[in-house]
């Protein structure tokens, strides 16, 4: 059974206010596109192509984006007296013609993400979907993260990763001397990074309007019902303005591992 991919991207962005004053953190850019669009193609490369985004603060952002998607992402001709007969010319590494099925729900201002998630069950079906975050990078493989939670036999699995740390490590002996500089290394504690995998029974847990990390997600765990995924290659969050300038530095590069639709 093909996936849906959930995308939660409602939230209100307050840490990078100077981008998130007129937009939602979704449409953030990197390299010119919505950090969305980023986390769509990459989903998409790995076979997913029904999308559900669930929206809140500044939603029809998104909404426009994608009822405009085509005109956006390409160059076109149009006749004026004609306004319906459109030619486009997509653009390098861009398609006008995706092949994405994409529902945007509309799930409330300041709804959190257990509810927001709610809302999106009658769009799903009674399989299995994934779910994910809206304002993170990554090169999670959906296949291996699909066949872990199909053995696992849980409602619900969870990537984890250890997120290098923002700055840079001191270390020092029991003496007190400095032994070495550790330039940002990973951190000890594993984080949830997204990239879920819930079965349908996961609604039955949505019990309230609250966070997942502090309702659904403990419940599970608390009956032995959570796995957990571990990631050991690319993630990053973009929280920060200054995450955003990293993440286009490592566009920019020519090496971003989320991009793996590049060069084919």
């Amino acid at each position: 059974m093909q996936l849906k991919a959930v995308i939660l991207a409602g939230g209100l962005g307050t840490r990078m206010r100077e981008e998130t004053e007129y937009r939602p953190k979704p449409m953030v850019e990197i390299g010119g596109k919505p950090i969305l669009w980023h986390i769509m193609k990459n989903l998409y490369d790995q076979g997913i192509d029904d999308f559900v985004i669930l929206v809140g603060y500044k939603g029809q952002v998104i909404k426009q984006y994608f009822l405009n998607y085509a005109g956006l992402n390409s160059d076109f001709s149009i006749t004026l007296s004609k306004p319906d007969e459109v030619t486009y010319h997509p653009t390098a590494g861009v398609s006008a013609q995706e092949g994405w099925r994409v529902t945007v729900l509309d799930t409330g201002l300041e709804t959190l993400t257990a509810g927001r998630l709610a809302r999106a069950k009658p769009h799903l079906s009674e399989g299995p979907f994934l779910l994910t975050y809206g304002d993170g990078l990554a090169d999670v493989d959906v296949e291996s993260l699909t066949k872990f939670h199909n053995r696992s036999g849980t409602v619900a699995t969870i990537t984890i990763a250890n997120p290098v740390n923002r700055f840079g490590v001191v270390d020092v002996d029991e003496n007190g001397l400095v032994t070495a500089f550790r330039e940002k290394p990973k951190g000890i504690d594993s984080v949830n990074i997204g990239y879920m995998i819930f079965e349908h029974q996961i609604f039955n847990y949505l019990v309230a309007d609250e966070p997942l990390e502090t309702g659904p997600l403990p419940s599970l765990a608390r009956e032995a019902k959570l796995s957990a995924f571990r990631h050991d290659g690319f993630f990053h969050a973009m929280d920060t303005v200054r995450d955003q300038a990293q993440l286009n530095e490592i566009w920019e590069s020519g090496r971003a591992p989320w991009a793996t639709w590049v060069g084919r």
